[in-house]
């Protein structure tokens, strides 16, 4: 007897292990961020993107704070010479501690002009088996990209540099 899997099933198996593996080299949890307006001595690695989540709500409130507990922190950088990028939104969303999302645990967090984000926020919920945050960041001149960071249970902060590719 054989079993067969449905196309769709088989492209969704493929999606989720494709994302995994480039989000779990990439994102590992709380780091080090380099001083913000310093350039690395190489070429920033670009954030893996396509993780676009179906719960996604364009133009959440612009609020640095939508609970307490957990704080993600980073610096959004120019993949061209990694250099802080000032005064852009990032829009980030997670699923509340109940597992559910929610309008809630949704906002935009503007940058600095050293390029720093910050959101206070609930330690997310788990909605797929691991809590995690989505992150997304559209700016002119780059291509949009859409991310997620794994936090670390039992973890109070966290931290993630975006590097944003330049559109050709």
């Amino acid at each position: 007897m054989t079993t067969s899997i449905r196309p769709a099933g088989l492209t969704l198996l493929f999606a989720v292990a494709a994302l995994l593996a480039g989000l779990a080299s990439v994102i590992t949890g709380p780091r080090a961020v380099p001083a913000a307006g310093a350039a690395s001595p190489s070429k920033c690695p670009i954030t893996p993107n396509g993780y676009m989540d179906p719960n996604y709500t364009p133009n959440p409130p612009v609020r640095s704070q939508v609970g307490h507990g957990f704080v993600l922190s980073g610096v959004v950088r120019s993949g061209i010479d990694c250099k802080p990028l000032g005064h852009v939104r990032v829009e980030i969303w997670h699923a509340g501690p109940n597992g559910s999302y929610d309008m809630i645990h949704r906002a935009t967090v503007i940058t600095d002009a050293a390029g720093r984000f910050r959101l206070e926020t609930d330690f997310p919920g788990s909605s797929f088996g691991q809590p995690h945050i989505h992150v997304r960041v559209a700016v002119s001149g780059f291509k949009t990209t859409a991310t997620v960071f794994f936090p670390k249970p039992g973890t109070r902060t966290g931290t993630m540099d975006i590097v944003l590719e330049p559109e050709v």
